[in-house]
């Protein structure tokens, strides 16, 4: 029997269409109470497109991006330097592992009323913000990484001579890649949440102010 394969790429996108065709006719014709705030879907793409013309829509998003970025990368690279000193040297994990787990359970935006009182409505609240968001997470996952490598590899290296530099860069770093890297992969869509809310919240621009604002048109 032959099989018809290129009707499937058609098909994969059938329940799309059908979504989008369900939303068109229930927005537009009220079928729903609260229509206001469900508009049609051509609706919205015109506005879309109208926000993207006069340059509202992309303005606003490379605000949200060039915080997410500064947030993001400076704070993921302070959790990995400070969770590969945790995970390698004991000592350190002991004086700080306290400190971490107390602060760590406190949600990103949990921090905002006390951040506004200390830097007010600047560039610098969004910032650290994201920065909190990343630290704890990627750090945690550091430290997971770090301790999970193989302690015999360890003891081998320092048998034959290597040094602690040697052992950190060839050995215990590159085997808690993936440790970090599912921190980083997380942490980036988390980022990007955190942002919105808050600029929505307490920041004047950015998508999250945006649609803050749009909402209340």
């Amino acid at each position: 029997m032959i099989k018809i394969n290129w009707l499937k790429p058609q098909w994969s996108i059938l329940p799309v269409v059908v979504f989008f065709g369900v939303w068109e006719v229930v927005a537009r014709f009220r079928l729903i109470p609260g229509h206001f705030f469900f508009p049609p879907f051509t609706t919205v793409v015109q506005e879309f497109y109208n926000l993207t013309a006069n340059g509202v829509l992309v303005d606003n998003f490379f605000s949200s991006l060039i915080r997410v970025l500064i947030g993001f990368s400076t704070g993921s690279i302070a959790g990995i330097v400070m969770g590969t000193l945790m995970g390698y040297k004991e000592n350190i994990d002991k004086t700080l592992h306290p400190i971490i787990s107390l602060l760590y359970p406190i949600p990103a935006l949990g921090w905002l009323p006390i951040l506004m009182l200390w830097f007010g409505i600047s560039e610098m609240l969004p910032i650290i913000i994201i920065f909190i968001c990343s630290f704890f997470p990627v750090l945690y996952n550091t430290v997971t990484g770090i301790k999970t490598v193989d302690r015999n590899l360890i003891k081998a290296a320092k048998t034959l001579g290597a040094s602690e530099r040697n052992i950190l860069t060839t050995i215990a770093l590159p085997l808690a890649l993936p440790s970090i890297f599912t921190g980083l992969r997380l942490e980036a869509g988390m980022a990007w949440r955190t942002i919105i809310a808050a600029e929505m919240v307490a920041i004047p621009t950015g998508i999250g102010a945006s649609f803050s604002i749009w909402s209340t048109d």
